[in-house]
């Protein structure tokens, strides 16, 4: 794997050298843009809006409109703007986890200590496991600002980039349903429906099966066999159907 961040994380006056890891992989299929006249790549290029020529990425820059004209950034700018944290990850406090909603969690990172740095990264690993907490800091990347958590996983630890609050939009513009009776049979059979199905989480029972048809697809296809296509409709439940539905459930 290939680091795509060095720096530290500051945890107290203890500074411990680490690179980051992208923690994850798409299991989406690889899937081209092609002409459908002759199967031909489709290309984009970076183009001059004024003369139409294609722009090689030496010669493109980053610009903020201010007014009425661009106001240029260089790298040195963003790394300006606030230098300790493109180099830091300072835990500024410890938290529960399950005080986070699940909203707010994005792209996880696997973090490796560098050298000279080891002993320092396994305290810090037993201490989060004997506290069970997670680490709360900011670290910039890529010239973002990230909310990060800091958590041990099988043994390393783990860094988890967070949503900021004011990213969240809010349910204020959905129809929610409220004010609705609710019968205290189809509570109940909910609920039993619910305990029926209860099961402890095992991640590894899931795999990602529409790709695997879909290649399944394209394998037949190769060989010049069309797929059957299944229609599948959906049958909503009314209201007035929600008790014999749930009955029909838990039998």
């Amino acid at each position: 794997m290939r680091a795509i961040w060095t720096g530290a994380i500051g945890f107290g006056l203890v500074n411990i050298p680490i690179k980051l890891y992208s923690a994850t992989a798409s299991s989406s299929l690889d899937l081209d843009m092609l002409d459908r006249k002759d199967q031909s790549n489709i290309k984009f290029k970076r183009v001059n809006e004024k003369t139409g020529k294609e722009v090689g990425w030496e010669n493109i820059v980053k610009g903020y409109f201010l007014k009425d004209h661009y106001v240029i950034l260089e790298d040195a700018d963003f790394e300006e703007a606030s230098p300790e944290k493109t180099k830091m990850i300072n835990l500024h406090a410890f938290v529960q986890l399950n005080e986070i909603d699940s909203i707010y969690f994005e792209t996880p990172y696997f973090m490796e200590p560098q050298k000279g740095g080891e002993k320092a990264y396994q305290l810090l690993t037993k201490a989060l496991e004997k506290s069970k907490t997670a680490g709360l800091g900011s670290f910039v990347m890529r010239n973002v600002e990230h909310l990060a958590l800091v958590k041990p996983y099988q043994g390393g630890l783990v860094l988890n980039k967070i949503r900021y609050q004011q990213e969240i939009k809010s349910m204020d513009e959905l129809h929610l349903p409220s004010a609705i009776k609710i019968q205290k049979a189809e509570m109940d059979m909910a609920l039993q429906l619910i305990k029926q199905h209860s099961k402890v989480f095992d991640i590894s029972k899931y795999k990602n099966e529409y790709m695997q048809d879909l290649l399944k697809i394209i394998q037949q296809k190769d060989k010049g066999k069309r797929a059957t296509i299944r229609k599948i409709n959906v049958e909503n439940t009314k209201a007035t159907e929600l008790l014999a539905k749930l009955k029909a459930s838990l039998a």
